[in-house]
């Protein structure tokens, strides 16, 4: 059996995967480049194992006509078809995000575009703020999703019908998809690969994504959902730092009262008042995090991570990790891990 567990019988059975993504003036230009290239390099893959000639992935640039589309960045991209005009139906369709989204969204035709589309794919999802698209055009009502984390409020705001999980780095929600900011569509790109074909593959293409496009400030940072829980007042802001620091401790609600010198009630109240989140959710978020940190920048094993985070066993800690991430703390750290030694370009 091959690397990727996928014979040719499965390939030749298989139709063409059409992908169709959607492009407007201001769109983010990594939104439409990552899960292109995630598609592409699962074409690339399959072809090199053998198992196949034949691309299982074609992708579709549509916009409003056939002129070329500036992005956020300035960069021009040159459309494959109209999405006024295409004759055809599509297996996924894609909505990236960008600057011009909110513009985007008063484009009558584009949204009534989506919704038909809507009817006729397998998939539809949505890169960073192109939720809004998705939103308004109506197809995320009742559902989970979620958009770039700076915009979550706004979003919020304007559609109170979509269950919004603004920490989540992609959601999936029956036929409907959605990713965070930017580069999460590339994660949003290879869960659907990994749908389609196989943890295998989807992992061997992350290694290469890796090596050639991981972001220079890491993925140890901690993540913009914490800075959004941020308060005015300094002694909150202090807890939220010393929370942090000392992920290990005691947390618990009536502990970090005790610290702040208040009851519990009180203190659950005036720490969800101000940060917008509950003291639990909060300090389930920082030992997330810290879990990325010492996946991506240590060889420690997931049972002293989990006694260094605060968790109290490995499997509180992967359902945990799981539930904000997606994947499991073993499979990021293959995706991610500094140790990762890379394989030979194509």
């Amino acid at each position: 059996m091959n690397q990727f567990a996928i014979s040719k019988q499965q390939l030749e059975n298989s139709p063409l995967r059409s992908i169709g993504i959607i492009i407007y003036p201001g769109v983010e230009v990594i939104d439409i480049v990552g899960p292109t290239e995630v598609f592409m390099f699962a074409n690339k893959a399959l072809q090199m194992e053998g198992l196949t000639t034949n691309p299982v992935y074609k992708c579709e640039l549509l916009a409003k006509d056939d002129q070329p589309v500036t992005t956020m960045s300035g960069v021009q991209v040159v459309p494959t078809n109209s999405y006024r005009k295409f004759v055809g139906t599509f297996d996924t369709l894609i909505v990236p995000g960008g600057e011009n989204s909110q513009e985007a969204m008063k484009d009558a035709n584009l949204i009534k575009c989506i919704c038909i589309y809507s009817k006729n794919v397998r998939r539809l999802a949505s890169v960073c703020t192109g939720a809004f698209l998705l939103a308004k055009s109506g197809v995320l009502d009742g559902r989970r999703a979620t958009t770039h984390w700076y915009f979550s409020s706004s979003f919020k705001d304007a559609f109170p019908l979509v269950r919004l999980e603004p920490d989540q780095i992609f959601v999936h929600d029956g036929s409907i998809w959605s990713s965070g900011g930017v580069t999460s569509g590339i994660d949003l790109a290879l869960a659907m690969v990994e749908e389609d074909w196989g943890h295998q593959l989807a992992l061997f293409i992350a290694r290469f994504l890796v090596v050639f496009m991981k972001r220079s400030g890491g993925q140890s940072q901690f993540s913009p959902y914490l800075e959004t829980a941020a308060t005015d007042r300094v002694d909150f802001r202090d807890l939220q730092v010393w929370i942090m620091e000392n992920p290990s401790v005691d947390l618990r609600v009536k502990a970090l009262a005790q610290r702040m010198e208040m009851s519990p009630r009180n203190f659950a109240r005036i720490f969800l008042l101000e940060t917008g989140v509950t003291p639990a959710k909060y300090v389930e978020r920082v030992r997330t995090d810290l879990v990325r940190h010492y996946l991506e920048n240590t060889d420690k094993n997931v049972s002293e991570i989990a006694q260094k985070t605060g968790f109290k066993d490995t499997e509180t800690m992967r359902r945990t990790f799981i539930r904000h991430i997606g994947v499991n703390p073993v499979d990021y750290r293959d995706r991610f891990g500094r140790k990762r030694k890379p394989q030979p370009p194509f």
